[in-house]
């Protein structure tokens, strides 16, 4: 056989052929047309070499098997011809592998996703190395699109409708152990046996056949009758959570299961579908918003430091779950507070967290094992990184930060989760100000992918690229931002919440106005945001701006503060809450919606991210946009806040 393929390494062991992907100038294996057209040539040579009696794919790269079809690729076709051409031609080349009378293995090391997975589904076995970094999926319906390589045919064929689409529909990634438990995977091994299990199944003389039981059933699930049934009940779920105006890419996988099922013309359809949902506002939105991510990775990837040990100070509700997170990534962390009745919360939510994450108890024990009551601070002088998280009063961190000036390694990293305090007024107080840098996540810890990185004018710069690595190292998103009244996410969420309450001071009502805020796209309305964050600490932060940025308060919210009606940890806010979640009223059937209400509410986020830019808050508008996208749940399928102008005409 041909061995000179650039992306391609081939190893013949006796009559296994072992085909190992490894892109050729770049970090990560994907899917493109010189990688999808050095394979059909490959699978074609296998299929007239009697000589070869099966096939172990695998990948040569540390960091995944595949993680899909080559997005930069796809984002460059413009029109709908280009596109389907592209899908068709990975839909011969997978149907070519399916066709081989070999037995053929995907040896699954690290993420296998989309396309990745599609090529896998096309093969007669699946064994996935059991580790934290493998992990499987379809999430093409994060780009706003579906799978197009065989992904909506193949995998009901394999695990039935309902199962199958639990994985398209949602975009989500599994563990091997779940995926084992799905019948995605046929074994889950750890490294050490991979190779030997890959080998079993190459030799194997006859296709998988699955147990009669189980054949039926998937087969039953994906009959039209049933699929009449069963389609219209996904979607009445499906629409409890998603709209098919802002993301009708899981409407149109539905479309294609429902109506052409499993059926060999249904590959047809498929790329028909994704051609043209590629072309959609929201595809294209989409796969913007894929790139600010990656982006937001490559800043954490530049500086190599590795960080083992974690020390947090403020065990309350960001402290304890920033704590949590860093032991759920395998860092060693220990926790301080003033008394263990403040830490005690903090660890049964930790455990709640690692429960809901790990699965396994062993992986859970590891992870508790891993998260340390630390009531005297012990774990100070050994920690490669300080965070400090008590509550928002700057004399208190600044006498906070002396104590700890003299304690630290000298090659630790010092870092304030301050959400509103300019990071310059705590440097005054350390007699090395320049070590200091801000480290500003968001709440829910576990839930909100970003973290700003804030620099002064001070810091060290080789500083903020150790913050961006750390942030990077427990698979967070950085932001690097410049100290400044709010930093960039809630200083341009205040507006908009403040708004919220000045059109409610107008006598619109506040379900009227969260409708309209979850009607644009937003994950909820500003009102029942303000309530989940806590009226006291709306208020909070909107006095330290005001103080900067002369921004008003309105009265409406003072009111409620003054009266305890501070949102839904007190039961009652803008809105009454039941059992923790919001009484709203109905909106009359008759009642007009003021036409401009979007506008209002999101123009002040507009103007002051105009202002960040002018200041220089960070670099440039796809960062803003990366920071309300990520930081503040703002509509993804818009592309984010500066591109949402753009098309408005306000930039």
């Amino acid at each position: 056989m041909k061995i000179d393929y650039l992306n391609w390494r081939l190893q013949k062991k006796g009559p296994i052929l072992w085909l190992y992907l490894d892109k050729k100038n770049s970090s990560s294996n994907n899917l493109d047309k010189k990688v999808l057209a050095e394979l059909s040539s490959i699978i074609r040579e296998i299929a007239h070499n009697k000589s070869i009696q099966g096939l172990i794919i695998t990948s040569d790269k540390k960091n995944g098997f595949i993680l899909g079809a080559d997005i930069e690729a796809i984002s460059q076709l413009k029109t709908k011809e280009e596109i389907a051409e592209f899908i068709k031609q990975g839909q011969k080349i997978f149907d070519e592998l399916a066709a081989l009378k070999i037995s053929t293995v995907a040896l699954i090391n690290g993420l296998c996703l989309g396309g990745g997975l599609e090529l896998a589904l096309a093969c007669d076995y699946r064994i996935a190395i059991d580790d934290n970094k493998t992990r499987l999926g379809l999430p093409e319906v994060l780009l706003g699109i579906h799978p197009g390589w065989g992904g909506t045919v193949r995998l009901p064929r394999l695990l039935g409708g309902p199962s199958a689409l639990d994985l398209i529909l949602t975009g989500k990634t599994i563990s091997p152990y779940v995926a084992t438990q799905f019948g995605l995977i046929n074994k889950c091994v750890p490294l050490r046996q991979a190779k030997r299990a890959a080998l079993f199944y190459a030799l194997e003389l006859m296709k998988k056949n699955n147990s009669f039981f189980s054949l039926t059933w998937k087969k039953i699930t994906n009959y039209h009758w049933m699929r009449n049934v069963i389609a219209p009940i996904i979607q009445r779920r499906l629409s409890l959570k998603v709209n098919p105006k802002h993301y009708p890419a899981p409407y149109a996988a539905l479309h294609l299961w429902k109506q052409y099922g499993i059926s060999n013309q249904a590959f047809l359809h498929e790329a028909e579908s994704l051609s043209e949902l590629a072309l959609t506002p929201t595809a294209k939105h989409l796969i913007r918003v894929f790139f600010l991510k990656e982006r937001l990775k490559k800043l954490g990837k530049k500086d190599l430091t590795r960080f083992k040990q974690v020390h947090v100070i403020g065990a309350g509700t960001m402290g304890g779950d920033i704590a949590a997170w860093c032991a759920l990534q395998g860092f060693y962390v220990t926790l301080q507070d003033r008394e263990a009745k403040y830490i005690a919360p903090a660890m049964t939510r930790a455990y709640e967290l690692f429960k809901k994450q790990l699965k396994t108890s062993r992986a859970i024990q590891a992870a508790m094992d891993r998260l340390v009551p630390d009531l005297e601070g012990y774990g100070i002088r050994g920690a490669d990184i300080i965070i400090e998280a008590i509550f928002e009063d700057l004399t208190v961190k600044q006498d906070l930060f002396r104590q700890l000036e003299s304690q630290i390694k000298s090659d630790a990293l010092f870092a304030t989760n301050t959400s509103s305090i300019v990071l310059e007024d705590i440097q005054q107080a350390l007699q090395q100000p320049e070590r200091l840098i801000g480290l500003h996540f968001f709440n829910p810890v576990a839930k909100m992918p970003l973290v700003e990185v804030v620099q002064s004018a001070i810091s060290i710069p080789e500083n903020i690229e150790k913050g961006l690595a750390f942030v990077h190292q427990i698979n967070r998103l950085p932001l690097p931002v410049k100290s400044a009244p709010g930093f960039l996410v809630n200083r341009l969420l205040m507006p908009y919440l403040m708004q919220s309450v000045l059109l409610l001071q107008t006598g619109v009502s506040a379900t009227v106005i969260d409708k309209a805020a979850v009607d644009f796209g937003m994950p909820m309305g500003p009102l029942e945001l303000a309530d989940t964050v806590g009226l006291d600490i709306c208020l909070a932060v909107a006095k330290i701006l005001s103080q900067s940025l002369g921004s008003v308060i309105p009265e409406g919210l003072e009111k409620r503060v003054a009266n305890k009606d501070l949102g839904r940890k007190a039961g009652r806010g803008f809105y009454c809450y039941k059992k923790g979640k919001p009484i709203k009223e109905k909106i009359p059937e008759d009642y007009k919606i003021p036409t401009d209400l979007v506008k209002r509410l999101i123009q002040p986020m507009i103007t002051e991210a105009k202002k960040c830019l002018e200041e220089k808050v960070v670099a440039d508008s796809d960062l803003i946009d990366a920071g309300v996208i990520f930081g503040a749940g703002f509509a993804p399928f818009r592309g984010g806040l500066m591109q949402y102008a753009k098309e408005q005409g306000d930039l």
